[in-house]
């Protein structure tokens, strides 16, 4: 082979090279960052609401609102980053997120295991509005007000006594047990809300040889024994309290009895209530 045409091949040769480099370069460049390199950016489009984190000190101001124990097991929909359910994982609660951005998912696991509480707080990629709830003792939220209306009526199923606390904005039609607004170095999003899910009383109660009617909305209670009007009735979970002329009624309802305590002009009473209807 003549010295010419070995240059002229090693010299095509390394025109194919230099290609073939440029190719894999401009493919790489299109392929999506892989998952240990995401980094989310606040405003980012979600399916249902934008990214925005919650502040660390408000997350644990919501979490002290909930009184968050070991006993607890908390989920946060729409979850992000994984804030809210490793906040609560340090507090020895074990803790999911659910959380439809798979690239937010594998950061949150990532995350946890970083705070090691891998062992109590796990995250899962899924729709907010498809998500069981049903075993949570705390909901712990940052979502849109529309997002809460539509999630309102699972949030009423949740066992009386579970805790819902949220950044910033409420339920529909549902007032707040809490409100509290953190103070110091905090310029937005510095206000978490607090509900109790309160027990279901609504209807027809026999009590001794009365009869108790409740109209209730939310934990809120009106209605009558025998007639006379109540007053300041409320739930806090299924703690209940309501007042009928001078006489203060306070007791625990359990399914279809309430059992409690009479007190008003002489020594407290016993009392027990059942349901009509």
């Amino acid at each position: 082979m003549s010295v010419s045409l070995w240059l002229r091949r090693m010299a095509a040769a390394l025109v194919l090279v230099v290609f073939a480099a440029g190719q894999a370069a401009a493919q790489a460049a299109q392929k999506p960052a892989a998952d240990d390199d995401f980094v989310p950016q606040v405003g980012q489009a979600g399916k249902d609401v934008v990214w925005v984190p919650t502040p660390p000190e408000l997350v644990e101001a919501m979490l002290d609102m909930a009184k968050v124990t070991p006993q607890d097991y908390v989920i946060d929909l729409g979850s992000g980053d994984g804030r809210n359910v490793i906040a609560a994982a340090r507090r020895g609660a074990r803790a999911i997120g659910v959380e439809f951005n798979p690239k937010m998912v594998v950061l949150s696991k990532r995350n946890a295991a970083a705070a090691g509480v891998g062992d109590r707080a796990s995250f899962v990629e899924g729709d907010m509005y498809e998500a069981d709830i049903s075993k949570a003792t705390v909901m712990a939220l940052f979502l849109l007000p529309s997002n809460m209306l539509q999630l309102r009526p699972k949030f009423l199923n949740l066992r009386p006594g579970s805790r819902i606390v949220s950044n910033t904005f409420g339920i529909e039609g549902w007032t707040p047990d809490e409100t509290r607004t953190i103070e110091g170095n905090c310029s937005a999003w510095c206000t978490a809300l607090l509900w109790i899910v309160p027990a279901k009383v609504g209807g027809k109660w026999r009590l001794g040889d009365g009869e108790l009617m409740f109209e209730q909305e939310y934990q809120m209670l009106k209605g009558t024994l025998d007639g006379q009007p109540i007053a300041n009735g409320r739930l806090r979970g299924d703690q209940i309290r309501f007042v009928v002329g001078t006489t203060e009624y306070t007791g625990t309802v359990n399914g279809n009895r309430i059992e409690g305590m009479v007190r008003g002009g002489g020594p407290a009473t016993s009392f027990a209530a059942m349901r009509l209807n």
